[in-house]
């Protein structure tokens, strides 16, 4: 597992610019290695059992707390931070966000195999996720000081030690000034995993800028429903509104969202890879269908794992999926 981090972006532009460059430099020295680098939020074949743990200091001590769910985590997620004014606006945004979780997950899923097999689901990744018992939501807490009081009981009963130690789908990162989105698949290119990170800025921005929900606890009582619904499902997903008490399609609640934000977008000059999200959904296409069609015309895992790399790498274009 190999992670990258970009530096902080304002606009679509530059960060795709950045992950292009990133992207190329890790590809030129893999091939130098005679080595791949793929996307994707699971690797199609691998035992978690032959998994190796680097020795820092940290990842001993998880691999002592948690035993095999530490191996069990070679999975692979983008992570989203969004940029807060004060830690008020970002308990509100990790509550407002949190509606949109199957979102996010149903855009970027991309793990429908583990470990020699089709999990049935369009992102397995967060099905590992759930297995640690700090993972899920935060708590409903309304401001800050709320949220501190929570994190130093926590803290007091010696059950954490850092944020890093929750591992919710959203959560503050005060060191960063941020609320990171934690849900996302690896997408299997760059350019998807830049057009997701610009969804979420436009979204974030339409939360934060027109405030048009109030937290709402009943978010937390659909949570985990929904959640199942985008990860099994992905877009075909049902998705309960926990606001209009609707049930609509997981496709048609994205479609609306993408609808509602666009001026955001436009002002952050993403609207058109925003659209570009909206075209893929209204059209069924997705990286875990991308992956599974693959599968179909090769029979063999071993090459879809060739040509995801090539995909990521760039040495390949996705076709329709």
């Amino acid at each position: 597992m190999v992670e990258l981090n970009s530096s902080i972006h304002t606009t679509h532009a530059s960060l795709v610019k950045e992950l292009t460059l990133l992207r190329d430099t890790v590809a030129k020295a893999a091939e130098r290695l005679n080595l791949r680098i793929a996307g994707g939020g699971s690797h199609p074949f691998h035992s978690w059992g032959d998994r190796r743990i680097y020795p820092t200091e940290r990842f001993k001590q998880l691999l002592e707390l948690y035993g095999y769910l530490a191996k069990q985590f070679t999975i692979f997620g983008q992570h989203v931070h969004i940029g807060c004014p004060d830690g008020d606006a970002a308990i509100y945004l990790t509550h407002v966000l949190s509606r949109y979780v199957p979102h996010f997950i149903a855009l970027s899923a991309s793990s429908p195999f583990q470990q020699g097999e089709d999990t049935s689901y369009q992102s397995s990744r967060l099905n590992t996720v759930s297995a640690f018992p700090l993972s899920g939501q935060i708590p409903f807490v309304q401001s800050w000081s709320e949220f501190v009081d929570y994190f130093e009981k926590m803290r007091g009963y010696r059950i954490v030690e850092s944020m890093k130690d929750f591992y919710w789908d959203i959560r503050p990162k005060p060191e960063f000034g941020t609320v990171e989105i934690r849900v996302f698949d690896t997408p299997l290119t760059v350019e998807r995993a830049a057009a997701l990170a610009a969804y979420a800025q436009a979204l974030a921005r339409y939360a934060l800028t027109e405030r048009p929900l109030s937290p709402s606890r009943e978010v937390y009582m659909l949570y985990n429903y929904n959640r199942f619904q985008a990860c099994r499902y992905g877009t075909e997903g049902e998705f309960i509104d926990s606001y209009s008490q609707k049930h609509v399609s997981l496709r048609e609640d994205i479609l609306e969202t993408i609808a509602r934000v666009s001026l955001h977008a436009a002002e952050l000059g993403s609207n058109s890879v925003v659209h570009k999200l909206a075209e893929d959904v209204a059209g069924g296409r997705s990286d875990a269908g991308w992956l599974r069609q693959a599968f179909r015309e090769r029979g063999s895992l071993n090459d879809v794992a060739r040509m995801q790399s090539e995909l990521w790498m760039g040495l390949t274009r996705p076709a329709a999926r």
